[in-house]
């Protein structure tokens, strides 16, 4: 992620002196090009005007972005001790530990790297009022993401602890693996609810815009699907199969979601 054009050509628009000191700082490390341009891009409440150019500035940039850019190698998918995508139960990929590298945070954007050992997941969540972007490094993870059904189409469930189930679409369930494009979720669409599995060892480079934040609603939240046929008695499909909806419903976070945090040791930020 991370543009800078002048004015003229541009419908970003960036202000002069930071003009200047991107086009005179060719060599700066990547990361600090990312930064720059999600300053210019981001505000507390989200994006800044022109989205649509802001987007393409950003992915085309994180695009180029490789491991060795934010301080990381490549780990050999022979580390994962035989276990593979589908060798353990549930239960047991959730008990390998996610590492979490903090790269930047403020007010309107949150720079961070998750790095997955084979097998290791993170279930499935929400990003309220966010555009994320996400950036798959090195390995292959697989995606299951959702957004919800509009308007709002609410069930009571009968399952313990999951007093009400929500209807969503199925947007992704595929495996990605690097090198591949950025991929972008928004507040309503592009699968703003998503689960990430470890194929093999790997790392995503998240954007976050605005970040999460608890006092202005913007909580994570976790969630377990159901078959579309679990509870779609009597509801209709206007729009597709079946297969390509389920039913949501909200859990508390997962206790054996397993994540620490590491120290990022990428190049420097000059903020």
């Amino acid at each position: 992620m991370i543009f800078l054009q002048q004015k003229a050509l541009s419908a970003l628009y960036i202000p002069k002196q930071n003009l200047h000191m991107a086009m005179n700082n060719t060599n700066s490390p990547k990361v600090q090009l990312l930064y720059d341009l999600c300053k210019s891009t981001f505000t507390p409440s989200g994006l800044s005007s022109a989205p649509s150019q802001s987007v393409h500035k950003l992915c085309s940039l994180l695009d180029t972005i490789v491991p060795a850019d934010v301080g990381l190698k490549e780990e050999s998918p022979n580390d994962d001790r035989g276990h593979g995508f589908f060798g353990m139960n549930r239960v047991a990929r959730w008990a390998h530990p996610i590492t979490y590298l903090d790269i930047h945070e403020c007010d309107s954007f949150t720079m961070c790297i998750f790095c997955f050992p084979t097998s290791a997941v993170i279930p499935l969540h929400d990003h309220p009022g966010m555009t994320v972007f996400s950036k798959l490094l090195y390995g292959s993870m697989h995606v299951k993401a959702y957004d919800w059904v509009e308007p709002a189409c609410i069930k009571e469930s009968q399952e313990p602890g999951c007093p009400q189930v929500r209807l969503a679409r199925l947007v992704a369930d595929k495996v990605l693996t690097a090198p591949c494009g950025t991929s972008v979720l928004y507040p309503k669409s592009g699968g703003n609810l998503h689960c990430f599995t470890a194929v093999t060892p790997c790392a995503v480079l998240d954007v976050l815009a605005p970040p999460y934040r608890e006092d202005l609603d913007r909580k994570c939240t976790y969630y377990v699907d159901y078959p579309y046929s679990t509870f779609g008695n009597g509801t209709q499909i206007s729009n597709g199969k079946e297969e390509e909806y389920a039913w949501l419903a909200e859990i508390e976070t997962p206790d054996d979601l397993y994540m620490q945090p590491g120290v990022y040791v990428g190049p420097s930020i000059r903020v």
